[in-house]
């Protein structure tokens, strides 16, 4: 696998590459989730990329860039090993040179949840995602849905702005109790941990309403408040029923909706979601 550190580098492996390309972009710190992308990617594309930039820019302030997970020769022998082709990994003056003050703005989708309790968030993850997708010229790019207020973002971004490139949306992994993978969850405590499906728990609660035929907002809402606040140790930051592709919140559904949950355990705050399906 080639380790590619600048922008000249990367377009000059892509110059000498044939075939259909698939870009996997990442913080680091990676697991089973990261790697399900890079294993979607090699089902559909001739040659494999991912990044692994910790973005300054989609963090903002007393958040957790200086401590976020790094470990860059255990992501490599992992991408390796999963058949991913070259790994980009620049250093923050490669993708942000001195004197840099441009920024995307995407709009409404980034207004709610995410985007309001974190203002310049989905700021720095467009602007990074947009540059991305510059130097690298993939043919498709891949996220998970997890982050799923954050894929509907760059499927914005790439829509408005005309990016010839296909987003692919990849299915969440979860440990076997139902917990979402995530980087972050090894920032939990031992108790922590045991409390973390909690989550996943208020998902299936609400979902279970929703078999039933309930389709208000509010009834959604409300059985994951009750599921969380079984749960001490959980702190609840949002737990909303909202439009999957405006991101705004439903009072009755006409449609599919997007469970969103954010939730702090201790210091640690955990995001996961559900798409209910009519």
């Amino acid at each position: 696998m080639r380790r590619l550190a600048t922008v000249d580098e990367v377009r000059r492996w892509r110059r000498e590459r044939t075939g259909t390309v698939g870009l996997v972009p990442t913080l680091g710190a990676l697991h089973a989730g990261h790697l399900s992308l890079v294993e979607a990617a090699r089902r559909e594309c001739d040659r494999v990329a991912v990044t692994v930039f910790v973005n300054p820019t989609q963090f903002g302030p007393g958040e957790d860039h200086a401590r976020y997970p790094r470990d860059l020769d255990r992501d490599a022998a992992l991408l390796e090993r999963a058949g991913a082709e070259a790994l980009f990994a620049p250093d923050t003056d490669a993708i942000y040179p001195p004197g840099t003050e441009t920024t995307v703005d995407v709009g409404s989708v980034a207004d709610w949840f995410e985007g309001e309790r974190r203002p310049s968030h989905f700021r720095g993850v467009a602007t990074v995602v947009l540059k991305l997708l510059g130097i690298a010229t993939p043919d498709r790019a891949y996220f998970g849905e997890k982050d799923a207020q954050q894929l509907a973002v760059v499927r914005r971004l790439v829509a408005d702005l005309n990016v010839p490139v296909t987003i692919r949306g990849c299915p969440i992994v979860r440990e076997k109790d139902g917990l979402a993978l995530s980087s972050r969850n090894a920032y939990l405590s031992p108790a922590e941990r045991q409390a973390a499906p909690v989550l996943f728990q208020a998902l299936g609660a609400a979902e279970s309403r929703w078999k039933r035929g309930e389709r208000q907002g509010d009834a959604l809402r409300e059985a994951m408040q009750e599921t969380l606040a079984r749960e001490p140790l959980a702190q609840v930051d949002y737990a909303a029923a909202a439009d999957p592709v405006t991101f705004r919140e439903i009072q009755e559904a006409s449609g599919p909706v997007r469970l969103l949950l954010a939730v702090f355990l201790g210091e640690t705050r955990l995001i996961d979601n559900r798409l209910l399906q009519p």
